[in-house]
């Protein structure tokens, strides 16, 4: 009785061995997504708050930065300071380096006797862009590549670590008119 249990507990061993020395290679992959640090952009919101109300070019022209849900409300008193607003608003998202490219700022308009402007911050990569992404990667990228859109995020795998960071520098270089990070490199 003895003699069975140890020989079943010796073929479980092989097989546990024969399972972990597989000749196959396991997968890499990153997720190319569109994603902004909240609190970075909540520090630059308040540092450009404080930077409205303090300077000097600022007083009397009833210039200020909201902040609505998702939306930042920009006023002034003229087209020109309102856009001198939001300017002060991308020096202070730069500074915390959230890339400009998630954020979306309408034109200038007439509200009353004051000018506004909306500004939103973008999230996720939308089903088209990552289309281009993912028709880049197989037209310019390493042969073995895979892609899969997954929501607002694509997944890119390859069996080597190397030609990841091709796709990496591809994606990089191609200038998009939205924000890409790199994630969950494993």
């Amino acid at each position: 009785m003895l003699g069975e249990h140890s020989d079943a507990f010796v073929r479980d061993l092989s097989s546990r061995r024969l399972r972990h020395n597989s000749p196959m290679a396991a997968e890499n992959s990153f997720d190319i997504v569109n994603k902004v640090d909240r609190q970075e952009v909540e520090n630059a919101f308040n540092m450009a708050v404080k930077e409205v109300r303090n300077r000097f070019d600022f007083k009397g022209t009833d210039a200020s930065i909201k902040q609505s849900g998702e939306a930042f409300e920009i006023e002034a008193n003229g087209e020109e300071r309102a856009k001198a607003v939001l300017d002060v608003f991308q020096t202070m998202l730069v500074r915390r380096k959230v890339d400009l490219k998630s954020l979306d700022a309408g034109q200038p308009r007439l509200s009353g006797k004051l000018w506004k402007i909306t500004a939103t911050l973008d999230h996720g990569i939308s089903s088209e862009n990552a289309k281009k992404i993912a028709k880049l990667i197989r037209d310019e990228g390493p042969k073995g590549i895979r892609t899969q859109i997954q929501g607002d995020e694509l997944r890119v795998f390859s069996k080597k670590r190397d030609d990841l960071q091709v796709v990496q520098s591809l994606v990089k270089g191609a200038d998009y008119d939205f924000a890409v990070q790199f994630t969950n490199y494993r």
